[in-house]
């Protein structure tokens, strides 16, 4: 396996494991593959609605220079804050950084005075350059007009940080236990994200920033279906390569006689999985040089097949379904029972209630079902009200201030 990309080089090169190159986790490579999957998928979507008239051009009107050279100190503030904050740590301990980059920086580690220098620095630069800056910003009544599409961008750069975010919380949730034992070290620890809650956060963010657009929310929720489920299964590639302890149950069955597949899928021990789970590996050189003890279901393969199967589906019924909101409630279905049978096998806390024991993924995924079912109920009995003919919507006007100029 590989937990970075000093062991990916290794297999291929021959270059040693553990060099300067492992700060490249391959989780982190394939979630900027899943986030630019995702992110070109939803454009190419912008760019059909546009074309059949259901997105309409978005009027905005240009900002005060002063307003938007404070709203810039205050962002770049942040970031000033942030850099200052954490590259002398990374400098003074790039050993431990090497192993746990995510650990690292989402940790409350780091230089606070180089920090708060930092947040005054960038933010005084880009107080001063936004000042001056008579192109981006006016004090001359004007607008401009952009396309949605234009905003694919920041939706996804939303979407991406808030579903982080969201995954991490959830996956506190399920290992409450070890919450409460160390509050401060789980919650800004860099491993452990739960794809729900990443799925449910990213969701309402990019739900309300559609919705300041002044984009019709209804036709946003059929984009998200498809590009969603890519970037969920491409985020899977993450979990398998790297063996980050998201894997099924103990798996000790033989291969049965009818299975096509490599044995691997049937069952895998996940060699030099980052986690360092497991027994040593003889003769293994590195810090990763564990394999499970007992084999187990590899079930980030089945998820990304089923994700690329639920992906096709979408991608195949979308120019098809002339109901707006219809492809996203069906996407809703297909993803609770993806989520629910692959919970089955994988190893998650379970929580008993009203007889049942299931992990807290599988509650969840009834309500995706339920949701997904009653949406579509709804919208096929008020259809006329949805029918793509009845949803051409005229240029809107948002507030002054409420987005950005591209």
């Amino acid at each position: 396996m590989y937990p970075d990309l000093s062991y990916i080089l290794h297999d291929l090169i021959g270059t040693p494991v553990d060099n300067w190159t492992s700060i490249f986790k391959t989780f982190g490579i394939c979630l900027a593959i899943a986030l630019f999957s995702a992110g070109y998928v939803t454009y190419i979507e912008f760019k059909r609605k546009e074309d059949e008239g259901l997105l309409p051009k978005i009027r905005i009107k240009k900002q005060d220079r002063d307003k938007l050279a404070i709203r810039e100190a205050i962002t770049n503030g942040l970031l000033g804050l942030f850099v200052g904050l954490k590259l002398p740590y990374v400098f003074m301990n790039f050993e431990s950084f090497k192993q746990n980059p995510a650990g690292a920086i989402f940790s409350l580690d780091g230089n606070w005075l180089f920090g708060i220098l930092g947040a005054g620095l960038f933010g005084a630069y880009y107080y001063y350059t936004g000042i001056k800056n008579k192109t981006e910003a006016t004090t001359e009544p004007g607008e401009y007009l952009i396309a949605p599409h234009q905003k694919v961008g920041d939706l996804m750069l939303l979407v991406g940080i808030m579903g982080v975010i969201g995954a991490r919380l959830f996956s506190v949730l399920e290992n409450w236990d070890d919450f409460v034992a160390d509050p401060i070290g789980q919650l800004f620890s860099g491993s452990g994200l739960t794809v729900f809650g990443g799925l449910i956060v990213g969701f309402i963010a990019g739900y309300i920033y559609i919705k300041r657009l002044g984009l019709n929310p209804i036709h946003m929720i059929d984009v998200a279906g498809p590009g969603l489920i890519m970037g969920s299964g491409m985020g899977r590639f993450g979990c398998h390569f790297a063996g980050d302890g998201d894997w099924g149950i103990v798996n000790n069955a033989p291969t049965p006689s009818w299975w096509i597949l490599p044995d691997w899928v049937w069952a895998y021990d996940y060699p030099r999985n980052v986690l360092r789970e497991g027994i040593s590996i003889e003769g293994c050189e590195g810090i990763y040089c564990n394999r499970l003890a007992e084999m187990v279901y590899p079930t980030p393969i089945y998820e990304i097949t089923m994700f690329l199967i639920i992906f096709i589906i979408l991608w195949v019924l979308r120019k098809r379904i002339k109901i707006a909101g219809l492809l996203f409630f069906i996407y809703m279905i297909f993803a609770g029972i993806e989520r629910f049978l692959i919970e089955g096998i994988r190893v998650n806390p379970r929580y008993e209630l009203i007889g049942l024991d299931w992990s807290l993924s599988q509650w969840i995924a009834v309500g995706f079902f339920v949701i997904g079912v009653v949406g579509i109920i709804y919208i096929l009995v008020n259809k006329e009200k949805f029918k793509y003919e009845n949803q051409m919507a005229p240029i809107v006007t948002i507030p002054t201030g409420s987005v950005s100029a591209p």
